[in-house]
């Protein structure tokens, strides 16, 4: 009896793969597969003429596709589904809102761990004989062609090791053409799970006491092999409890000893004494933690608890209006508590993994190990491991950066979004090109779940939100028990350098009172927003910068790695001896990053104990851990740093901040360069001051008179916000309006004018010109080789077919791309993009 495909339910799957089209790709399934296939399990299927990617089930149907042939899925790579569906109405909302494809959300939210690769092997061909073949071989021919009789199959890479040499193509082409070997794709899975190696006793001498002495007696003679048994006896009490013997111990606890033989060991082993088995073992810490919950809530914050509470009754989003050093984090903790009460999960979001080592610390002390953590300095393993632990209920709460928003929560009741001003939420490259703050409303709205959102200095748009009614607004605005804000003083560096009184880029006044504070067993934490040891150089002979060879900015001098680098596509060269442009060797550091306070600090305090934290100084794995940790427990007593020192971290005692370049923040060309300046000065001055003793902040500046300067030396957000609001209202700015940000790039310079000068006329042609800004080129208009030019649309906050527009501008920009003269453009589109 033959059964009609096309009218079974599961015939064919609807597939996301992780490729920039905007649309699903229909599979057939076959028949084996029917019975095991569900929506949210990875499939393996073919791609292209040669590729075999990892792709995600949505949909299973019995409808083909119309206008082509539906390929089978090759195998099916899970048993039960690793995804959720609330997952994939999700991914479809973010790929429509930012205008990309669902396969760029999916790349972007799955970990590469559960994404198969695949990578190219060579074999024999089977009718290759080498006796048989008249051209001469060449000897690394012979080698490969040896090596693959025995070992049958050998990678690219096994290859190019086995030569010695890294170009191994025109080797392998000639073997094609020879016909001597084929070209085949091994797929591998790239998660392993992490597994250690335990011995433990084999039957009968694990329950059986003559046969264990019988054992001992007949070892008189093998003495190693008698004291490996003993060591083992030792650490399992197989003869007071037989069931100790279950799980055995580590092979590594015998191996390590160095009186003991790791042969005897194996001999044991062969002799079936002792069986050697692995077990998957988390990477994780799962340890039984002690839990103290025995927190309480001041009365200010018990009553903005209450608050938030009662807020919650009818609006989905809240915002927690919390001075620097409120306690706003036992506040989260409390209703964190009430969810998990109610069954439900909690995804607790930080801006970034600076913040997560503190808040991860104090969380786990009341939580224990219902508690994970998910951020991108993880391996792909630890990733997931982490995303298994979602979907199998192993975690209750995550604390996660942007990403942590793609886990798969099935029953989502509490989003915290911690620093939700902070600009790391947003995504720039690639796309999606999302913010995580906003993506948390929608995850909220999808799940049915509150969201909160704290923030010593909330963005311009949330405390609008709030102010309109459409958030609950809940303040807290003293400090938790006996702190005091601190005092900010403004230090006017035209008098100071008129008066000569600098050392370096310190103002005395800024040095004597490090020096005070360290006298007094306090510690200092100095912020500057630039990195390396100095912006530039220049020749102070012609006046020439050095510039990157690949982008419009100067390249910045790291004194430590002795070279000039690029920060926007990692181009470096050696430090220069003489100018490019004259031979002069009058060479000059112009202004200082971090990495020119550090050293600077070490000269003028050889006593103190300087650190630095930027993103040179964390790049490994657990970097930021051992920094923060150094200085809470006083090894490091001065930290410089970049904003990574502003964000949320706790220490008690920090006696002083110094803000070394105010001004440049408030300076740089963007729309909320003042809005950036006010959060990052009042949340770096936050870092003082947070127990019993007034902490001091000292804002070095040229221009003292700034009232931006003011607002946050009398800690005033309000007026802060007024003024902003109204400056954006005048130029119909967000909140007010949406922005898109068209991007083109293009590696003729021409050529990326003309296609953005094409873009502008048809949209303003639909639009008008009031809508449309630009084109123009941006700050820095060429990276990597590309020539930039930039489109801002502006969109009414009021307007009803956003989507029509959204629709429209990326139709436009397809139609004009289809232009031959602008095939070698490459558009960007980037919703939000501040």
């Amino acid at each position: 009896m033959s059964i009609d495909q096309n009218s079974h339910s599961k015939s064919f799957a609807d597939i996301i793969l992780p490729v920039p089209i905007g649309k699903y790709f229909t599979y057939r399934v076959p028949l084996s597969l029917e019975n095991d296939i569900q929506p949210g399990c990875r499939v393996l299927v073919p791609f292209g003429k040669r590729r075999v990617i990892t792709g995600l089930v949505v949909h299973l149907h019995g409808s083909p596709p119309k206008k082509y042939e539906a390929k089978s899925i090759i195998d099916l790579l899970d048993e039960l589904p690793i995804a959720e569906p609330i997952q994939f109405r999700f991914f479809e909302w973010m790929a429509d809102y930012y205008l990309c494809s669902i396969g760029e959300v999916m790349q972007a939210a799955i970990p590469s761990g559960l994404k198969l690769s695949s990578e190219s092997q060579i074999q024999l061909h089977p009718e290759f004989n080498i006796d048989n073949h008249d051209k001469p071989i060449s000897e690394n021919e012979q080698i490969v062609l040896e090596n693959l009789s025995v070992d049958k199959t050998l990678t690219y890479t096994e290859v190019s090791d086995l030569l010695g040499k890294k170009s191994i193509h025109p080797i392998i082409k000639s073997l094609i053409q020879r016909e001597a070997i084929i070209i085949f794709e091994q797929v591998k899975e790239k998660y392993k799970p992490k597994k250690e190696k335990r011995i433990r006793l084999k039957s009968p001498f694990d329950s059986n006491t003559d046969e264990l002495e019988d054992l001992m007696n007949s070892l008189d003679s093998k003495e190693k092999q008698q004291a490996v048994l003993l060591r083992y006896l030792q650490k399992v009490p197989v003869l007071h409890d037989s069931n100790a013997n279950e799980n055995g111990i580590l092979k590594s606890e015998i191996t390590k000893d160095e009186e003991l033989s790791n042969s005897s060991l194996q001999t044991l082993i062969k002799n079936d004494v002792f069986e050697e088995y692995e077990v998957i073992i988390s990477r994780f810490d799962l340890s039984d933690k002690e839990v103290d919950d025995e927190q309480k809530l001041s009365l200010e914050q018990q009553t903005a608890f209450d608050q938030i509470l009662k807020e919650f009754e009818d609006k989905q989003t809240v915002l927690l209006h919390g001075v620097t050093g409120s306690g706003k984090t036992a506040i989260y903790s409390e209703l964190m508590k009430l969810a998990l009460s109610s069954d439900r999960q909690v995804l607790f979001m930080v801006p970034e993994i600076a913040l997560t080592t503190q808040i991860v610390q104090r969380l786990k002390k009341i939580f224990g190990n219902k508690l994970g953590v998910y951020h991108s300095r993880f391996s792909d393993n630890e990733r997931v491991e982490v995303w298994q632990g979602v979907k199998n209920k192993a975690y209750d709460i995550i604390v996660g950066v942007r990403s942590s928003i793609f886990l798969p929560f099935d029953n989502l009741g509490l989003i915290i979004v911690d620093e939700e001003h902070d600009s790391s939420y947003k995504q720039h490259d690639p796309a999606p090109r999302y913010q995580g703050r906003d993506m948390a409303h929608i995850l909220g709205r999808f799940h049915n779940a509150k969201v909160l959102l704290g923030s010593a200095t909330p963005s311009t748009e949330s405390y609008h939100h709030a102010k309109l009614g459409k958030y609950g607004l809940v303040s807290l605005m003293n400090r938790f028990g006996e702190s005091q804000m601190p005092d900010i003083e403004l230090v006017d560096l035209r008098d100071a350098k008129k008066k000569k009184k600098m050392k370096g880029d310190f103002s005395l006044k800024l040095l004597e009172k490090i020096e005070e504070t360290l006298a007094t067993g306090d510690q200092v934490i100095i912020f500057q927003n630039r990195r390396g040891y100095a912006p530039y150089l220049q020749c102070e002979t012609c006046g020439h910068i050095p510039k990157c060879e690949h982008c419009d900015i100067s390249l910045t001098y790291h004194q430590y790695k002795k070279e000039m680098r690029c920060h926007y596509c990692g181009y470096n060269e050696p430090l220069p001896l003489e100018c490019d442009a004259c031979g002069s060797r009058k060479l000059k550091t112009v202004s200082y990053g971090t990495e020119k306070l550090e050293e600077d600090l070490q000269l003028f305090l050889p006593e103190a104990r300087v650190g630095r934290m930027d993103l040179e100084t964390t790049r490994r794995k657990n970097s930021y851990e051992t920094i923060i940790n150094d200085f809470d427990s006083g090894q490091i007593n001065i930290l410089v740093g970049t904003q990574m020192v502003t964000k949320g971290l706790d220490f008690d005692k920090v006696g002083l901040v110094g803000v070394l370049d105010a001004d440049r923040m408030m300076y740089f060309p963007d729309l909320r360069s003042y809005e950036r300046t006010f959060q990052l000065l009042l949340q770096v001055s936050g870092r003082t001051g947070r127990r019993e003793k007034m902490g001091k902040v000292m804002i070095q500046t040229s221009i003292p008179e700034h009232q931006i300067l003011h607002w946050v030396q009398s800690h005033d957000y309000e007026k802060f916000y007024f003024s902003e609001i109204k400056e954006r209202h005048s130029f119909l700015y967000p909140p007010f309006s949406r922005l898109i940000n068209i991007t083109i790039k293009n590696p003729d310079k021409l050529n990326a004018i003309q296609t953005s000068e094409a873009i502008a006329f048809a949209l303003k042609k639909k639009y008008g010109r009031k809508g449309i800004l630009g084109p123009q080129e941006p700050p820095v208009s060429k990276i990597r080789n590309q020539y930039l030019m930039q489109l801002i649309v502006k969109i009414d906050r009021k307007t009803t077919n956003l989507g029509k527009i959204k629709s429209d501008i990326d139709q436009t920009i397809a139609t004009t791309l289809q232009d031959k003269n602008f095939k070698r453009s490459r558009v960007v589109i980037d919703v939000d993009p501040y």
